[in-house]
């Protein structure tokens, strides 16, 4: 088995002094390595509130299922009702949830379950969050929506912060993931054209990535790796190349072909199993895209906004591009979008060239403003890293023997858990066990993306939860 650790070299830690020394050291060399790369991440901030493992004694109350209400006459009515009036685009699970506080969630029957789906990494700052709240409230209250016609303080100021913080000089806000990279596609065809000289042909194609996932709109369908995404609603836009992810020698050959308009990458990949790319790998992209006229566009819809213990996923590499997307996390649950450019690639987009009737309404934005406000904040991003480490290494402590565990990945607070069987029999029982997970990559990874304000005994608790139900692999296994 391997367990992906960039500075520490997998080992097994008899006492929990020993992983409290170790996991110490790795918490110094973090903030050593970051100390002058990382403007949103100091380096003298104080430890986690314990540094040792829960005891073996610890008796953690997991939410057994004898313990949980079984499917109720309130559940079975909803699932009843969906069958019968929602197009069926979605294999839900037969959980009707009805009201959330911080990293908990609770269903119809009255049900509790600890929250590490986050509404697949939206929810940052958990479930009905006090700022967030009130700055829906409060801009509900005085303006919801105008249009894009007309002018309002929360989309400029939006604009602004996201700017500020960023390696953008311009935003355009859209409602979701998907028309973010849509917007993208079109703006980097744009660009190609318009910088194309006389009497060539501007280039017009699009490289992406094995595993990546962009969207489910026509054009950012093209550029999902999964064939069955795509299959169903062929011919998707033509143009299209995927190679493998981190394989710098085969894109930088591609690029220098001079026919691709724009890069497309995501610096970690979430729904493609949590795979990370390297400096290196970034770097080569950068450098073939310079050299070429290429636009590198980073898909951060999953990986940005502070889940890495990084504002933005590719501050951790000081690689940057020329266009990056942004959604999930940023409205703190409201759909928003947005896609952030340099001068160079806004300065070829003019009226009427995209828009929206929706994006970056004022009740979305401000609440927008609410959740970068406070995941920005310097010491909320120190802490996500340490979380994030802590809880790494808790499960490779816990998890790590099991021979259905092929490695234990991840930065910050985006983990996943690699198996060498399907993880739905796990996903299944630890839902039934008051924890709700994710499956990713070719459903055999198990996705953690917790809120970001967890804590460390939810972390705790979710791991022994996890380490608890990994026998149903044996089970479903041996059938």
């Amino acid at each position: 088995m391997t367990l992906t650790n960039p500075t520490m070299s997998p080992r097994t830690y008899s006492s929990n002094s020993s992983f409290q020394s170790a996991f110490i050291n790795k918490l110094k060399l973090i903030q050593f390595n970051n100390k002058n790369q990382n403007q949103h991440f100091p380096p003298n901030l104080p430890y986690p509130r314990s540094l040792t493992l829960p005891s073996a004694s610890l008796r953690v109350d997991t939410g057994a299922p004898n313990a949980r209400v079984e499917t109720g006459r309130k559940t079975k009515e909803v699932i009843e009702d969906e069958a019968k009036f929602l197009v069926g685009t979605y294999a839900r699970v037969p959980v009707v949830l009805e009201r959330g506080k911080g990293c908990k969630l609770y269903d119809v029957e009255g049900n509790e379950y600890l929250d590490l789906s986050s509404g697949i990494a939206v929810n940052a700052l958990g479930h009905g969050d006090d700022d967030w709240l009130k700055a829906v409230v409060d801009q509900a209250g005085v303006l919801t929506h105008t249009s894009n016609v007309y002018l309002t303080i929360p989309q400029v100021e939006l604009a602004k912060r996201l700017v500020a913080s960023s390696f953008a000089d311009r935003v355009f806000f859209s409602n979701s993931g998907t028309e973010a990279n849509e917007a993208a596609i079109k703006f980097s065809r744009k660009y190609q054209k318009h910088n194309s000289t006389e009497g060539k042909e501007p280039a017009t194609e699009f490289l992406a990535f094995s595993n990546c996932f962009h969207g489910r709109t026509m054009g950012a369908v093209a550029l999902t790796s999964k064939v069955q995404y795509r299959t169903p609603f062929e011919p998707v836009m033509p143009g299209v190349t995927f190679i493998e992810y981190g394989n710098a020698p085969a894109a930088v050959e591609l690029i220098q072909q001079g026919k691709i308009a724009a890069v497309f990458v995501e610096p970690i990949q979430g729904e493609g199993g949590i795979y990370s790319a390297t400096k290196e790998f970034l770097q080569s992209l950068r450098n073939a895209c310079d050299e070429a006229g290429t636009l590198l566009v980073f898909d951060e819809v999953q990986c940005g906004l502070g889940r890495t213990g990084y504002l933005w996923a590719h501050e951790a590499h000081g690689v940057f591009p020329d266009i990056m997307t942004l959604a999930k996390p940023l409205a703190g649950g409201l759909p928003i979008g947005a896609v952030l450019v340099t001068e160079r690639v806004a300065s070829v987009i003019q009226y009427g060239d995209h828009g929206s009737t929706f994006a970056g309404g004022p009740l979305i934005c401000n609440a927008a403003l609410a959740v970068l406000n406070k995941i920005s904040k310097p010491n909320f991003l120190s802490d996500v890293s340490k979380k994030g480490l802590y809880f790494k290494e808790l499960l490779k402590q816990k998890l790590g023997g099991n021979p259905h565990v092929k490695e234990i990945r991840g930065v910050g607070l985006i983990i996943g858990i690699d198996l060498d069987v399907p993880a739905s029999p796990l996903v299944d029982a630890c839902r039934n066990s008051g924890l709700l997970v994710l499956t990713a990559g070719k459903g055999n990874v198990v996705r953690l993306v917790p809120p970001l304000i967890i804590t460390e005994e939810e972390i705790e608790k979710a791991a022994d939860t996890l380490s608890q139900t990994l026998h149903v692999l044996d089970a479903d296994n041996s059938k």
